[in-house]
C-alpha cells in the first residue's frame, strides 16, 4: 500500500483512477477461467475478420483474443458451408470467442453447446449489432429493447455450458431515449456472463458521431466483479490509452483500426506497457502481410475467394503503404495466384528502386497522384 506521504498532488478521485489503470494493464484479463495474454481484442467485424485475417494480426503481436463473425445459430447447427468457413480456425488462432446472434432461445443455447463442442474458447452472444439483417431477426442490438427477455435467454444459455465462460456484446441502448446498457450489464453479470463489451454508440448513431467514453465508464461501474472491455473508434495505441484512462475499463477492443494495420494490436500493447511505439514494419513487411493474406485465403477457401477478398481488402492495406497506385490500381484486377503474385513481385521490385532513389536524394517521394505506374512496370 502507498504510503499517503508518496502520493502525487491530485484529487483524491483521480489518484485512484490512475491507480486502477495502471493496476489493470499489469494484472492479466481473465474471462472466467480463461487468462489473455494481453487486454487487447480483435473485434468481429462482419464480412473482415474470418481465419484468414486473424492470423495476419496474431502474427504481428498483441492480440490477447479475436472474435469470429457473427454466426447464425440456425446455420451453425446446419453447419452450411457459409457458416463453417466462418467459424474456421486452427490451432494458432487462439484464443478465439465464437459470436452467436439471434432471439431464439433453444437455437441459441444449441449453437453455444456447438460451439463449445467444436473448441471455442469464450461465447459471445451479440447485442450490438445495428444491421437489419440482424435486428430482424430479434438479435443484435434488438436485443437492448426487452432487457428482461434478453436476461432470461442469457440464464438459459449460460446453464447450457459445461466450462466455456460466455461473454456479450453490448451498445449503449436502443437510442437516447433507451440508454439501458448499465443497468442491464449489472443485470448480465448476474445471469452469468463473465465479460461484458461496451461499443460506446446508440444503435441508431450504428457508426457516426463519436463514441461516448462516459457511456463506457458508466458500464464499469454498473458491474461488480467481471472486465468490461471498451470498444469504439480506437484507431492507434493513443486511441487505446485514453480508452483505458478515461472510462477505467478492464481491455479495448480494436476493429476497423486493426483493417490498414493489422500490427495495430503490437503497437498498442508495448505503449501501454512501455510507453514507445515500435517503428511501422517497412513495407517489404508490410507487402508480405498482403502476401499472407492471400495464401490464407486460398488455403481456408478458395483461389476465386481470395481474389475477390483482396480486390476489395487491398484498399485498406494501401492506406499505410503510400506510394502503392503501382499495387493498389493492379490489384483490383487481379485474375489469379499467378497474377497476384507478378503484380507483388513488381510492385516490390520499382518500390525497393524508388526507396533507394529517395534515401540517395536523387528524386523526392511521390505522392500517390503523382507515381505511374508505366515506371513499375518498366522496372519489373
Amino acid at each position: 500500500m502507498l504510503d499517503g506521504d508518496m502520493r502525487p498532488n491530485l484529487p483524491q478521485a483521480t489518484f485512484v483512477r490512475i491507480c486502477y489503470n495502471l493496476w489493470s494493464r499489469m494484472v492479466p484479463l481473465r474471462i472466467g477461467n480463461l487468462t489473455l495474454a494481453t487486454p487487447l481484442i480483435l473485434a468481429p467485424i462482419a464480412g473482415y475478420c474470418d481465419v484468414s485475417f486473424r492470423l495476419i494480426a496474431r502474427a504481428c503481436g498483441g492480440v490477447g483474443l479475436a472474435v469470429t463473425d457473427l454466426l447464425s445459430p440456425d446455420a451453425c447447427l446446419r453447419e452450411t458451408p457459409k457458416t463453417m468457413e466462418l467459424a474456421a480456425t486452427c490451432e494458432e488462432d487462439s484464443p478465439l470467442s465464437m459470436q452467436l446472434y439471434g432471439g431464439d432461445v433453444r437455437k441459441l443455447c444449441d449453437a453455444a453447446r456447438w460451439a463449445e463442442d467444436r473448441g471455442a474458447h469464450v461465447i459471445d452472444i451479440n447485442m450490438g449489432c445495428p444491421v437489419d439483417k440482424v435486428t430482424k431477426q430479434d438479435g443484435g442490438s434488438k436485443l437492448l429493447c426487452d432487457p428482461d427477455r434478453t436476461v432470461g435467454m442469457v440464464e438459459q444459455i449460460a446453464k447450457v455450458l459445461k466450462h466455456t465462460p460466455l461473454t456479450a456484446k453490448l451498445r449503449l441502448g436502443w437510442d437516447d431515449t433507451c440508454i439501458v446498457a448499465p443497468a442491464l450489464a449489472r443485470r448480465l453479470e448476474e445471469a452469468g456472463v463473465q465479460m461484458i463489451t461496451i461499443h460506446g454508440r446508440t444503435t441508431e448513431m450504428r457508426f457516426t458521431g463519436e463514441a461516448r467514453l462516459d457511456g463506457i465508464a458508466e458500464v464499469v461501474s454498473a458491474v461488480k466483479r467481471i472486465p468490461v472491455i471498451g470498444n469504439g473508434d480506437v484507431k492507434s495505441p493513443q486511441d487505446a490509452k485514453r480508452m483505458f484512462d478515461k472510462t477505467g475499463c478492464a481491455g479495448v477492443m480494436i476493429g476497423r483500426g486493426a483493417l490498414s494495420q493489422p500490427w495495430i494490436f503490437r503497437d498498442t500493447w508495448s505503449y501501454l506497457t512501455t510507453g514507445i511505439i515500435p517503428a511501422p514494419p517497412t513495407i517489404t513487411e508490410k507487402l508480405n502481410m498482403v502476401r499472407r493474406h492471400f495464401y490464407n485465403l486460398c488455403e481456408w477457401r478458395s483461389e476465386r475467394a481470395a481474389v475477390i477478398e483482396l480486390r476489395k481488402r487491398i484498399s485498406w492495406y494501401s492506406k499505410t503503404m503510400n506510394p502503392c497506385r503501382s499495387l493498389k490500381e493492379p490489384m483490383r484486377t487481379v485474375r489469379d495466384r499467378a497474377h497476384f503474385d507478378e503484380i507483388c513481385d513488381r510492385f516490390e521490385a520499382w518500390r525497393t528502386f524508388h526507396d533507394d532513389e529517395v534515401r540517395a536524394g536523387r528524386r523526392p517521394m511521390l505522392s500517390p497522384r503523382d507515381e505511374p505506374i508505366e515506371e513499375m512496370q518498366a522496372s519489373g
